[in-house]
């Protein structure tokens, strides 16, 4: 049984290495375009292109090689009806291939990117017969597979139609939870990996941060979280949960057969050109599992602290303060604010030969070259606070803990700040403030805290108005008391909501901002703290000396047109 997470392997980039042995860049160019790829997830070929390092015909010719292939244009080929339907829409989209001929027992397909031997099993396993390749520029695979497949041509409703009649044709599917060897063949049929890919492929391209399996006694939902809110799908026959939750397992390299306790994975894969990481989780319940899947996406989210969001205030406070030799700053919020991604940006903005850095997390969300992560697991004795002393004997100068929970893990996080070390760290709590109670709550001295707590930053993600069905209207007075504003503090300024349409699925969100309070801890806030003064008390002084709180910053940003009213009564 996988009860861990695998650790996390440098990916292995064949195009780079081929590259390389072709004689157009050495190995210290490799290792550059590798870092920027791991940083921006911006595809290999693209940088390669951008870098000037040889252009995309030379590239493709290249690769063409490589694979033993030939070279086509595109965009002067019209293709027959009868070779467009011989792959279902859902194949093209998902592995962003484009048949160009087809026979009885084979099919040629235009690629873009070199084909990893799995997706050419699985391609050749799903169209059932031979599968050939050639070669074409990105920008026409691309614009031909939308011009004849559409941007949603093959819906979940669509695939769900598919899937009864195949279920009607294939028995196999039908499995007995009992017998893990029929249990094994419904988790590998064509119809459930083209289903569980389409799932994967949708969640992609709406940037879902979440993906929900839920088996009920009667039905099985699939949900994403798109913008911190969940949306339902066409929910598939209750009989296809255990294949589908077996096909997850299988791709996560998960024991199927073990369903009575939790397990967590690692699924690694392309989907639509984006290389995407997936966190597994699953839990039993009393109708099956419950499967989660975190989408990690590099190419959504940046890890540069540039990109965060942040005020320029705040950018700046907090630039000044990630360069200190020691002390711990903390960033706090609830579960889903981007704390994680914050850390790793202020990790990235600091990560120089001269320093090392050792994080602790549960679990490591992503691979960052020059930093020693390692990943907590309680179930082997393997907890932070045994993680964290034996980083003291690594000679760190600066560590990053996953979150303090616990007065253990204050305690060394402390020790660590006193003896010279820069700590990050996470706290769940409603606000910067609240964060100097919280680690009194956990019984840490006091004056531990004034002495090493350098700075608070407290964060929430708001939805933002879809640009295309954004609208302005003039605020009433019910609305303006609901924000605590006057009249004269908006003056003629208009408010702004989304109508909703296409393309924000009638919700009138359309991505997500962060909102920011940013808490230093000088001298007058450590008095207070010394006093042991309540979180109200360091909040007002706080804003005294200058400090912007949650809802404040949540107001500028409606002020500024990005957001709603509901949005920041929800949030702050």
């Amino acid at each position: 049984m996988a009860d861990t997470l695998a650790p996390i392997a440098p990916a292995y980039d064949p195009l780079i290495d081929l590259v390389v042995s072709n004689g157009i860049i050495d190995q210290q160019q490799a290792d550059e375009l590798r870092e920027e790829h791991k940083n921006t997830g911006q595809p290999m070929r693209k940088l390669l292109v951008d870098n000037g390092y040889l252009s995309e015909d030379d590239l493709l010719g290249m690769m063409a090689a490589y694979q033993g292939c030939d070279v086509i244009d595109l965009s002067v080929m019209s293709l027959d009806t009868d070779v467009i339907q011989s792959i279902p829409a859902s194949v093209a989209r998902m592995y962003n291939v484009l048949p160009v001929q087809a026979t009885t027992g084979t099919i040629t397909l235009a690629v873009c990117d070199l084909i990893d031997p799995h997706v050419m099993d699985e391609l050749m396993f799903v169209l059932t017969r031979d599968v050939q390749f050639v070669m074409a520029r990105e920008k026409d695979v691309k614009e031909r597979v939308v011009e004849y497949y559409g941007d949603d041509s093959a819906t979940v409703s669509d695939m769900l139609n598919s899937l009864e009649s195949d279920l009607a044709l294939d028995t196999s599917l039908n499995v007995d939870d009992t017998d893990d060897k029929s249990l094994e063949s419904a988790a590998a049929a064509a119809p459930v990996i083209r289903f569980v890919n389409l799932v994967l492929y949708q969640a992609v391209t709406d940037r879902a941060s979440d993906i929900h399996f839920e088996p009920f006694e009667t039905d099985f939902k699939i949900r994403y979280r798109v913008d911190g809110a969940l949306y339902e799908m066409s929910p598939p026959p209750r009989r296809l949960a255990l294949p589908i939750i077996s096909r997850i397992k299988v791709m996560s390299g998960l024991n199927i057969a073990e369903r009575r306790v939790p397990q967590d994975g690692r699924i690694s894969l392309t989907v639509a050109g984006h290389s995407v990481d997936l966190r597994v989780s699953c839990l039993p319940t009393a109708h099956g599992e419950s499967v989660v899947l975190r989408v990690l996406d590099r190419s959504v989210v940046s890890l540069d602290l540039e990109n965060v969001g942040l005020p320029e205030d705040v950018y700046e406070a907090l630039t000044m303060d990630i360069e200190k030799p020691n002390g711990i700053i903390i960033v706090t919020g609830p579960t889903g604010s981007g704390k994680t991604t914050t850390l790793y940006s202020c990790l990235r903005m600091i990560n120089k030969i001269d320093s090392k850095l050792l994080t602790a997390e549960e679990p490591v969300e992503y691979d960052m070259d020059g930093i020693v992560q390692v990943q907590i697991n309680p179930s082997s004795g393997n907890t932070f606070a045994k993680v964290l002393r034996a980083f003291l004997r690594q000679d760190p100068d600066i560590m990053m803990i996953g979150e303090i929970r616990d007065l253990e893990t204050a305690e060394i996080a402390v020790q660590a700040s006193l003896t010279g070390h820069l700590v990050f760290s996470t706290l769940h709590t409603n606000d910067a403030s609240g964060a100097v109670t919280r680690l009194c709550d956990m019984n840490v001295a006091p004056y531990l805290i004034a002495s090493t707590l350098e700075a608070v930053l407290g964060q929430r993600l708001v939805r933002t108005i879809c640009l295309n069905c954004k609208e302005a209207y003039m605020p009433d007075d019910e609305t303006l008391q609901r924000m605590e504003l006057k009249r004269a503090d908006v003056g003629n300024r208009s408010f702004y909501y989304g109508r909703g349409c296409s393309k924000c699925n009638g919700t009138g969100y359309k991505g997500r901002k962060g909102v920011f309070e940013y808490l230093r801890i000088t001298d007058p806030i450590r008095d207070l703290i010394n006093e042991r003064r309540p979180t109200l008390f360091i909040r007002e002084r706080a804003r005294e000396l200058g400090m912007r709180t949650l809802r404040e910053d949540a107001i500028r940003n409606v002020l500024d047109g990005y957001t709603t009213v509901d949005e920041v009564l929800r949030y702050t």
